[in-house]
């Protein structure tokens, strides 16, 4: 059974907390315990009926506020697939929260409120999906039941994001009508809206076709863990040298010509681990253990490839960052830790070529810095090579985390646009 990892985005109180409770809800997905304490909850706070928001306001300054401030990751499963669900917040302050949680997902739902229609934040959201090559995109129209399930209302809001939209890279858009508070068409369609004739939203999750969204086709395989079992007794784990990792593209299997970077040496894959058990091949996202025919020099933050399809062995960045700390701002000359897949280096940025504006696209090329929560394109400069793919191509082998060399903190993401 596979798993879909999606994301819920949109403006404030537009319902994506409840959204999810009314997913957990409706599917069984919750245990009694956990039900009763929320209708204690609501019923000492004074309101009608049980508030399924409450689910995944975890926090106790959330709950207070009645917003969501952290990603709050949820899990539920259904006899089709299992989910993985990040709420993410919708404040403009928690901009860095929602890049954290899209930035795996393979589908976010970004929730429009009928009454409102789009605001700032819903453009902000889905520029931000696209930045984050999310492949799949929802548009929730939610609280349909206070505009009388008007269709007029939610084809006027479908067309409306369908002209911004032509401005982005969507690769997969879907429009549902759904009243969360309520439950139409989250689980089960709803006899309200009888002009609507597409699915539920949960159907359209269960049936999403994502194993194509993975690259299958240039084999990436970061090392991260040399295992030597230096002190077993049986002999034939005596001279057992192998390489543990997640797989960030492309199919392994047994007798595959790889390539080992930064050395150039080609060998051949022996066998493929996975829990202890031999598998006839490896594909993202899986973790595994590569054996190799020969001995070669392989440490953590090496890459394996194919010797005819390699990355590129960069030193030069081109990239869009989000930059997520208020303590400093992010300028010409700042020197950083970077981690790209499981290599770290330090690095400076050499130039910040501009600024966006979420809400309008608009590059500020004046821009002398980056604050919180603001998204720039920019040059660095590494001490040492990455083995790096633009992100349109390899999210896990595009991406980089930017640290604060004193107080090992992350401060920034990057999406590599060129690296050379």
């Amino acid at each position: 059974m596979d798993i879909l990892r999606f994301a819920t985005a949109g403006s404030v109180d537009d319902g994506k907390s409840t959204l999810i409770g009314r997913l957990l809800f409706d599917s069984k997905a919750i245990f009694e315990d956990q039900l009763a304490a929320v209708e204690r909850t609501s019923r000492d706070r004074g309101e009608e009926g049980t508030n399924l928001a409450l689910l995944t306001d975890g926090l106790r300054a959330e709950r207070e506020q009645g917003i969501t401030i952290d990603v709050a990751y949820r899990y539920f499963a259904t006899p089709r697939r299992k989910f993985i669900i990040a709420d993410t917040p919708g404040h403009i302050q928690y901009t860095r929260n929602m890049v954290t949680g899209a930035s795996t997902a393979d589908l976010a739902i970004v929730l429009v409120d009928a009454r409102n229609g789009l605001t700032e934040q819903s453009r902000r959201h889905a520029f931000l999906t696209t930045l984050l090559r999310v492949p799949h995109l929802v548009l929730a129209v939610n609280k349909m039941d206070l505009v009388g399930y008007d269709q007029q209302v939610f084809e006027q809001i479908s067309a409306e994001f369908t002209k911004f939209a032509a401005k982005l890279e969507i690769p997969d858009l879907t429009f549902i009508p759904i009243s969360a508070l309520h439950g139409d068409n989250v689980v089960e369609r709803s006899a309200n809206m009888p002009w609507y004739d597409g699915p539920s939203l949960l159907h359209h999750l269960e049936h999403l076709h994502i194993a194509s969204d993975r690259n299958l086709i240039d084999v990436r395989f970061p090392v991260q863990y040399v295992i030597r079992p230096h002190a077993s007794s049986d002999p034939e784990l005596h001279d057992y040298r192998g390489y543990a990792g997640q797989v960030a593209g492309g199919v392994l299997k047994p007798g595959d010509e790889v390539l080992h970077l930064p050395s150039g040496f080609t060998t051949r894959i022996r066998a493929i681990e996975a829990a202890g058990e031999n598998v006839a091949e490896a594909f993202p996202p899986m973790s595994v253990t590569l054996l190799l025919d020969d001995d070669v020099d392989i440490s953590r933050g090496d890459l394996i490839c194919r010797p005819n399809n390699r990355p590129s062995a960069a030193q030069d960045i081109e990239g869009m960052v989000c930059w997520m700390t208020a303590d400093r701002p992010l300028a010409p000359r700042a020197r950083l830790i970077v981690k790209h897949t499981t290599r770290t280096v330090k690095g400076i940025v050499t130039d910040l070529h501009y600024r966006i504006d979420v809400n309008t696209l608009h590059r500020d090329e004046s821009a002398a810095s980056l604050g919180l929560n603001e998204i720039g394109r920019v040059r660095m400069r590494l001490t040492q090579p990455v083995f790096a793919d633009p992100y349109a191509r390899n999210r896990l082998t595009g991406g980089m985390i930017l640290i604060d060399e004193a107080t090992n903190t992350t401060v920034g993401t990057v999406m590599i646009t060129e690296a050379r």
